[in-house]
């Protein structure tokens, strides 16, 4: 009869839709037999050959209580029993990390009793309602007895609803079949406490996308089997062949049902309980989070001793360096204040730059309070150790509120060194972005900052001021600072016109309104007053690359012709870049195009040696990288303006990962030249800017002034000067993950950058020749380390990727003759590339089974082909000088 009427209920249940959930029988014992497997690899490798291991065991369930006024209301206890741990797959004696030792040892005799102590779930129509287990357990046997708990949740009805369990606050899906049930918990939805962080650009990101399904088989109104499977996949986003993949699956069996005992007999649960067992605690089901402390784990101090040798400066553009830098910054995150102080203050000059890289990179509170300790503003003999620790947090990952907060409160106190105090405000502009990015424009700290940056620009009245500011705003890409930027764009002097102009150019086309184009429109048409060409083109990139409207067009390819011979040949160059490389504008060039008054032999034969040109780096099915070479002459032959950019992108986001700004100016006087209009009363100057990974960095200067530039002249010794060099934290990417069987698991991805990025220009009179070269050697590893704690035993894998390389970009112009001899190249060197994947699993007691394997190939060097004007121009170049070197006397 009692089957019959669960028969019945069960079968209601479906077709009305009622929420009832499963429904025991009376003085029964369910016998189940219960498996939970994970499985730690490669996103594409079979499971077969993964790491990982399985726990096995019985499972007793019997219900103890139904309420008499509510037969959906029951109370059931779970009991675990035989516990065993073995390998997930098969291996030989000699890699079994488990042989000869019992479950006892493997997880200790009182976490295995404490396993094997019953819970008790109060079921309400399906639901878990209450979790009852022992205060003073473990959490790593509550949580695997939650996720186990969490198994014998379901409704018997079609539909969504929000359910709590092992996995948090979820949004679950139900799909009901005859006597089968699917249930699909979006993983992404759960409201649980997360630990972690992740990149600030997604380029340098990683996705992580998770699956979680169940299916329930029953029979006579109650569970006759449950197949559980969750899945977590991570994968860089600019090479997703890294990547790594965690798999969860559950198991529960009915294997008999037997006699068992019989209800208690009571009104309310909680007198149920007391009966039981007093010690029972009502808990909830969500996961506590658990982590088993490293015993043998070397301290901070050790750890440097470790890696000291290969952070000195002559080898920061290896690999090496990369990865000693990542793993300081690992172990930095773990220490305290004290222990951080402790290397800061020990160190020798040489190698406390890289200590500061680290230390900043590592973005703790203790860490930050340790480097602003250490560091003194008001001492301009530690300038280069406050630059270290300025651009570290320019580049930082994820920076916090205080982070700014702490930045602000330097800006405001004495700073001995005028160039740190610029360096400190340009580094508060890209603090400012990265918060606003992350919605915390409304921050108390981020409003302070821009009210600063914004009111002390208008205030100011020196030149030195106004560029530190608007360099700032560069950085911070306000759109409130729009007006203002416009303002200095259209009237202010060169140097600072220049500045204004290429900070709207960095802003997204989306925040260039009518009255932007306007006025870029008057810079460049010159409507109101002359302007230098840097500025006027860079107003016309500008309306180029948003959008421009058909008389937009038309008007600039109408002005082609009346400029100066250098800027005329430069503005081709831009239009025709546009045209072969499929530039959004494009379109509207090619209609403007049709009209033979604009497309004609006389405006588009103009001579001159400026060139824009664009072309791919790489072309990949993850990222593509794409190059800019732009380079400006005045009419006498000298250098205006060298320009070389790398973008990185991909379908959904892009990265201004570097640019290189050579600019020089006032230099006609030298060799006895007319100056271009607008540029006659201009100084003698030559300098380079730089951006690197989205952040404006402080301007170098080569000389300033007539007098610095003849000293320099005659001093030089043609070496570069450095703009950069230091170690960055690209990819920094932490997760903690519950998995649904119970462990906790962690994905960490960290990617550091050794890079050293200088410049020169080199000026001869005597072979009336001048030069300008760009070097950039990188050394990038990027290491993904994916682990699941069980406490007993952890399983995971390390993938690591290393590549050294150098990219250089050389102009050689030789002014003897006009129209002027140019030679621009790009070379990238033979770079190596290494891979290496290791699994893993090992017990407390220090057993290991590691597998690894790895790959190591040589990407072939190469000079990125320019245009055939250029190789043309090179050949006579190189040409020439090999005919003066033969006829010297």
């Amino acid at each position: 009869i009692v089957l019959v009427n669960c028969k019945t209920l069960f079968v209601f249940a479906s077709q009305t839709g009622h929420t009832t959930g499963p429904s025991l029988n009376n003085d029964k014992l369910y016998k189940f037999a219960y498996s939970a497997e994970v499985y730690v690899d490669q996103v594409k490798a079979s499971l077969q050959k993964s790491a990982g291991y399985r726990i096995s065991s019985g499972v007793d369930v019997n219900l103890l209580w139904r309420n008499p006024d509510n037969d959906d209301d029951q109370l059931i206890k779970i009991t675990i029993r035989d516990v065993q741990v073995e390998n997930v797959n098969e291996r030989p004696a000699a890699k079994n990390i488990f042989k000869g030792k019992s479950t006892e040892k493997i997880i200790r005799k009182e976490y295995l009793e404490a396993l094997q102590r019953p819970i008790v779930l109060e079921l309400v129509r399906g639901k878990v309602k209450n979790f009852y287990s022992y205060q003073n357990e473990p959490g790593f046997t509550q949580n695997i007895k939650r996720g186990l708990a969490s198994l014998f949740q379901l409704q018997l009805h079609s539909g969504s609803a929000r359910e709590v369990d092992i996995s948090g606050n979820c949004n679950t899906t139900y799909h009901v079949r005859q006597d089968q049930v699917t249930k699909i918990k979006a993983l992404e939805s759960c409201e649980i406490e997360k630990q972690g962080f992740t990149s600030h650009n997604k380029i340098l990101d990683v996705t992580t996308k998770a699956t979680s399904a169940t299916i329930y088989v029953l029979e006579d109104s109650f569970i006759k089997s449950i197949k559980a499977e969750e899945n977590y996949v991570s994968l860089l986003n600019f090479r997703r062949k890294t990547g790594v993949k965690i798999v969860s699956k559950q198991r529960l069996e009915l294997k008999s049902v037997e006699a068992g005992t019989g209800l208690i007999a009571a009104k309310q649960v909680a007198n149920v309980i007391k009966t039981l067992d007093s010690s029972y605690v009502a808990m909830t089901l969500v996961a506590e989070p658990v982590k088993s402390e490293c015993k043998k784990c070397p301290s901070l101090s050790e750890h440097w001793k470790s890696i000291r040798e290969y952070m000195h400066p002559e080898k920061l553009s290896k690999a090496e360096a990369a990865r000693s830098f990542l793993s300081f910054i690992q172990n930095i995150r773990k220490a305290t204040k004290e222990e951080i102080m402790q290397i800061i203050k020990s160190e020798n000059k040489e190698l406390l730059p890289q200590v500061v890289d680290a230390v900043t990179s590592a973005q703790t509170p203790e860490s930050l309070e340790a480097i602003l300790e250490f560091l003194d503003f008001k001492d301009a003999s530690t300038s280069t150790l406050q630059e270290r620790f300025l651009y570290a947090c320019g580049f930082a990952s994820h920076p916090s509120e205080n982070l700014l907060k702490s930045l602000t409160a330097t800006f405001k106190g004495d700073i001995a060194n005028e160039e740190m105090r610029e360096t400190l405000v340009i580094v508060m502009g890209a603090l400012i972005r990265k918060l606003c990015e992350k919605e915390g424009c409304k921050l108390p700290a981020v409003v302070e900052a821009k009210r600063l940056i914004l009111s002390r620009l208008e205030k100011a009245k020196k030149d030195d001021n106004v560029r530190m500011y608007l360099l700032a705003l560069k950085n911070a890409l306000l759109p409130e600072a729009i007006p203002l930027l416009l303002k200095y764009a259209e009237s202010g002097e060169g140097p600072i016109s220049n500045i204004a102009a290429t900070a709207l150019q960095r802003y997204d086309p989306s925040f260039l309104t009518k009255e932007v184009k306007e006025t870029m429109n008057r810079i460049y048409h010159q409507n109101r007053q002359v302007h230098e060409k840097t500025v006027r083109t860079t107003a016309a990139a500008i309306i180029l690359n948003s959008n421009p409207s058909y008389m937009e067009v038309k008007n600039i390819l109408l002005s082609i012709g009346e400029l100066s011979l250098e800027m005329n040949k430069y503005m081709l160059s831009m239009i025709q870049d546009i045209l072969r490389f499929e530039m959004p504008s494009s379109k509207t060039v090619r209609q403007v195009l049709k009209d033979m008054r604009v497309h004609n032999y006389d405006r588009f034969a103009k001579m001159g040696s400026s060139s824009a040109y664009s072309g791919y780096v790489t072309r990949g099915p993850d990222v593509s990288s794409t190059y800019s070479l732009d380079i400006l002459y005045s009419g006498s032959g000298i250098l205006r303006r060298s320009n070389v950019n790398i973008h990185v992108f991909d379908r959904n986001a892009e990265l201004h990962a570097s640019q290189v700004v050579i600019e020089a100016q006032g230099l006609e006087s030298i060799i006895a030249a007319t100056p271009d209009e607008g540029e006659e009363n201009l100084d003698s100057f030559a300098g380079m800017s730089a951006v690197l990974f989205d952040v404006q960095l402080r301007p170098v200067t080569f000389f300033q002034g007539y007098g610095d530039l003849m000293s320099k002249m005659f001093s030089a010794t043609g070496d570069p000067i450095n703009v950069v060099k230091g170690l960055i934290l690209l990819t920094d990417h932490s997760q903690e993950i519950q998995l649904q069987s119970g462990p906790r698991a962690s994905m960490d991805f960290l990617g550091g950058l050794a890079i050293d990025i200088s410049g020169g220009m080199e000026f001869s009179l005597w072979y009336r020749e001048s030069k300008t070269n760009v070097k950039n050697r990188i050394a990038m590893f990027i290491a993904g380390n994916t682990e699941v704690d069980s406490f007993f035993i952890k399983t995971g894998m390390e993938t690591t990727l290393e590549v050294e390389t150098a990219l250089d970009f050389i102009s050689t112009v030789q002014f003897s003759q006009y129209p002027f001899l140019v030679c621009m190249q790009m070379d990238r060197v033979d770079s190596p590339l290494r891979r290496y994947v290791t699994k893993y699993e090992s017990l407390p007691s220090g057993r290991r089974y590691t597998a690894k394997r790895g790959k190591a190939e040589l990407l072939a060097g190469n000079e990125f082909p320019l245009h055939q004007e250029n190789s043309n121009m090179c050949r006579k170049v190189f040409g020439a000088k090999s005919d003066s070197s033969s006829n010297w006397f």
